[in-house]
């Protein structure tokens, strides 16, 4: 069964100017965030590599930006970390139980649909499966993010989640599976509440939606 996906709005898919990644950049640090700024996928993948601890349980949250840059495999495939995904029973057995594992991992790894100028990371989901380790139960987050998905504010942040990503989601769904997709909630992170926590490694190239 073919899934017709929504209408697709190709403006957000050109990354964003080193103008209004810089002022991304600083408002995330004004709010609380470590910041690195790379020009590759490739560099996101090796710094990972350089942030992420061996000794600790890591969660990665689904991502096509993880994928693409080849993060999920050296986490969940490579025995080199402790993954929450690689140690959880097959989601065809008990989705919930890989949910509830993922909620509270040391590491939680993953990206966001926008960043604002104002250093908001916005987050559009089905499920929230991610949102409880992204807002809290994770000691330490790590995200993963193209510069496509700075935008200027939360207005903007918002379409771009509803015309571009979900699209995006939609259309993968449909050609996997069949099956469709839809925005069930909507994370808001306005700032860090503690110190490090949070990590944000913008990546000046296009990656993920």
């Amino acid at each position: 069964m073919t899934v017709e996906a929504p209408p697709l709005d190709e403006t957000f898919a050109t990354a964003a100017d080193e103008a209004v990644i810089d002022r991304a950049t600083a408002a995330l640090r004004e709010n609380g965030y470590l910041v690195h700024v790379v020009d590759t996928a490739a560099q996101a993948r090796e710094l990972v590599a350089e942030l992420l601890p061996t000794d600790q349980s890591v969660f990665t949250a689904s991502s096509e930006t993880l994928r693409l840059a080849g993060i999920t495999a050296d986490i969940d495939e490579s025995g080199k970390y402790n993954s929450v995904r690689a140690a959880a029973p097959p989601p065809s057995e008990d989705v919930y139980a890989t949910i509830r594992l993922g909620a509270t991992p040391d590491v939680v790894v993953g990206s966001v649909h926008a960043i604002t100028e104002n250093g908001h990371l916005v987050v559009g989901s089905a499920s929230g499966s991610q949102f409880a380790p992204y807002a809290s139960g994770a000691r330490r987050a790590i995200w993963v993010v193209g510069a496509q998905k700075v935008v200027g504010d939360l207005e903007t942040a918002l379409r771009r989640i509803r015309t571009y990503s979900l699209p995006r989601e939609h259309q993968r769904l449909a050609d996997l599976y069949g099956q469709s997709s839809f925005i069930g909630r909507i994370l808001i992170l306005e700032r860090e509440a503690f110190p490090e926590r949070g990590t944000v490694i913008l990546v000046r190239e296009t990656i993920g939606f």
